[in-house]
């Protein structure tokens, strides 16, 4: 068969052979829905039918600028036409304009690239027992994570994630993690010795039910940490990047980390994410040959980083996560009172979650058939997490169709 008939083949297939194709070819670690997405413009994702669903999961938090946008995407193909990759060999200027920018909107000192978030846990969590071996020489360091927490699905990112059901068959992880209970600083205490090095968190459990660190437990564990120079390591991989009405969650309480993870937001749909750190752990942590990735920081990557950031800026989004997600809470609580097997609405900003008394599937999967785009947190939690950019109107329009899939009326 030639080249060009194959090519018109694939461009007869219909969305279902498609589907079918990729449940012959993908390793089946997803249960993915039955859609096949082709474009997206706004907040607004297309199906290879033409089919049109207001998008309030935005790839997982990632695609906070929504799709399309022209300044981002001129960026990226301005970058391709000069260069995409050199490794880390060589110095790149999108890169060392990438980490200015980062290190401006965080207040740390440092940053390593990485390809993904899981990758900046890795790397955060190699940091921590880097620096507490140059202490003392020994390397039976111990980390304290929380429970239900999710940190990525790699080996270390795995071992500190606080579901047993992400793990067990995988064990055992990297070893001496201990697991406390978010906002239960007595749970820490219990666990702190002599051997801790490090205690992680994510200053908003996402997979874990959308539940936020409180003011009171950061900083106590901040106070704790400074008094026993142990590092505080958070994770803002799906909380940070204005989500939260802020660049990210702790700052709003102003508990600066000594350890930070972003991703996600971070590249608006180009695969990148970060680890950052204050000037002491930078220089007393991880050296030439500690750490290392073929990919992570090159041009194209740090080009979206760098334009990124610039629109976050230019657009005002943080501004705009305050107001559009205060009406977003509002209109969620109005819908919770609506009906009784939601229990309640719990996060911050545009990262918020309907808790319910039942599983929530049919009703995700309902209101994809009604052209919204939604995702879960738990069998019994809705998460809400669009792009940043949405507007009160997006909101509305949300509700409505959610309000029908909860009803049952078409």
């Amino acid at each position: 068969m030639s080249e060009n008939m194959s090519d018109n083949m694939n461009e007869n297939m219909s969305m279902q052979e498609y589907i079918e194709e990729a449940e012959r070819d993908l390793l089946h670690t997803y249960n993915r829905y039955q859609v096949v997405f082709d474009k997206g413009e706004g907040v607004y994702l297309y199906d290879m039918e033409g089919k049109k669903y207001l998008d309030f999961v935005a790839g997982i938090a990632v695609f906070a600028l929504g799709y399309g946008n022209r300044d981002y995407n001129d960026a990226l193909k301005a970058q391709i036409d000069k260069i995409i990759h050199t490794s880390n060999y060589y110095y790149n200027v999108p890169a060392i304009e990438a980490a200015r920018k980062l290190k401006k909107v965080s207040g740390m000192d440092r940053v390593f690239f990485t390809n993904s978030g899981a990758e900046a846990v890795e790397g955060a969590i190699k940091a921590a027992r880097k620096y507490a071996y140059l202490k003392d020489g020994t390397t039976d360091h111990e980390i304290i994570a929380m429970e239900h927490s999710f940190h990525g699905r790699t080996m270390g990112a795995l071992s500190v994630t606080g579901n047993p059901h992400y793990r067990e068959a995988f064990e055992p992880g990297i070893g001496n993690i201990r697991f406390a209970k978010l906002n239960d600083i007595d749970s820490v205490r219990e666990l702190v010795n002599e051997k801790t090095c490090a205690i992680l968190l994510e200053t908003v459990q996402g997979e874990g039910g959308i539940f936020p660190a409180e003011e009171s437990f950061l900083k106590e564990l901040r106070k704790i940490c400074d008094e026993r120079d142990i590092l505080l390591i958070l994770d803002e991989i799906q909380c940070g990047m204005g989500r939260t009405g802020y660049m990210f969650a702790w700052q709003k309480y102003g508990v600066k980390p000594d350890i930070m993870m972003c991703a996600k937001a971070l590249g608006c749909g180009v695969p990148v994410g970060a680890f950052l750190m204050t000037e002491k752990v930078g220089t007393h942590s991880l050296a030439a040959s500690d750490h290392g990735t073929t990919y992570g920081g090159n041009p194209l990557a740090c080009a979206a980083v760098s334009r990124v950031l610039d629109l976050f800026e230019e657009n005002h989004i943080i501004e705009h996560v305050r107001k559009v997600g205060a009406y977003l809470e509002k209109r969620l609580d109005e819908l919770a009172a609506k009906y009784d097997f939601i229990t309640e609405r719990r996060g911050a900003g545009l990262l918020q979650g309907l808790v319910f008394d039942r599983p929530v599937a049919e009703y995700i999967a309902q209101a994809l058939k009604d052209g919204l785009v939604l995702i879960n947190a738990g069998a019994n939690i809705i998460r809400f997490v669009p792009p940043l950019v949405i507007t009160e109107e997006d909101v509305d329009k949300m509700i409505e169709i959610l309000d029908g899939a909860l009803s049952g009326s078409r």
